[in-house]
């Protein structure tokens, strides 16, 4: 007999701020501790030029100072080290309540793995993961970075797929704190890639690996579509 699928909530957004997307976060993520029957939600969106630091992040990864920077940059409560995000980065943003699902982060690590290893079989190439790190591979290219926050089984952060962005803002920074492997973008392998088509295929790919049915949502701040 087949397992009932869940809820959850899909936000498609546009580009939004760094600052209004955590802030929607949180909103949603205490609205779900104080109510753990409250659906599931996924937020995915892109962001505006951005650097944001996990807790513990190393300031030797960062190649200029922060207190004089011209950059955007947020030090927030998600794991992992310093990361950028940008216009043709596909974002993603699971409010999830692992007590129905799987009540183990590397479990949920994993399958946020999964999800981005099967985007990218759709288009017949073979996404990798790496031994003792988080995040999915190309040919040795990291292509998405995974960064969470989970509170009292409730999920926050996510992950981030490169899928055209300009990777310029990558150079101002040691990615995630490994100095001897290279980002990537999936614009290298299928030139003309747009967010726009990957986001079907994130959103398809996430309802299969967590057994998900998605409704759309348009109540939270007034947005969604």
């Amino acid at each position: 007999m087949e397992t009932p699928k869940n809820r959850c909530l899909l936000y498609n957004q546009g580009l939004m701020t760094y600052i209004d997307a955590h802030r929607w976060q949180r909103s949603l993520l205490t609205e779900r501790i104080n109510n753990p029957s409250l659906d599931d939600a996924l937020i995915l969106l892109e962001h505006p030029p951005v650097y944001t630091l996990g807790q513990g992040a190393n300031s030797e990864f960062i190649k200029f100072d922060i207190d004089k920077s011209k950059y955007d940059v947020h030090k927030v409560e998600r794991g992992g080290e310093v990361t950028y995000h940008c216009p043709g980065q596909l974002v993603g943003y699971p409010i999830l309540n692992l007590q129905r699902h799987c009540k183990d982060l590397h479990w949920y690590l994993r399958q946020l793995e999964e999800v981005i290893i099967r985007v990218l079989a759709n288009y017949e190439l073979q996404g990798e993961r790496i031994s003792g790190f988080t995040g999915v591979w190309l040919q040795g290219r990291k292509v998405a970075a995974i960064g969470i926050k989970v509170s009292r089984w409730i999920t926050m952060h996510g992950f981030a797929l490169n899928v055209c962005p300009d990777m310029a803002g990558f150079e101002q920074i040691v990615p995630c704190g490994i100095s001897d492997k290279l980002v990537g973008s999936l614009a290298e392998w299928i030139p003309g890639i747009a967010c726009q088509e990957v986001r079907s295929h994130i959103a398809q790919s996430f309802a299969e690996v967590f057994n998900l049915e998605f409704v759309i949502g348009n109540e939270e701040l007034g947005i969604g579509n």
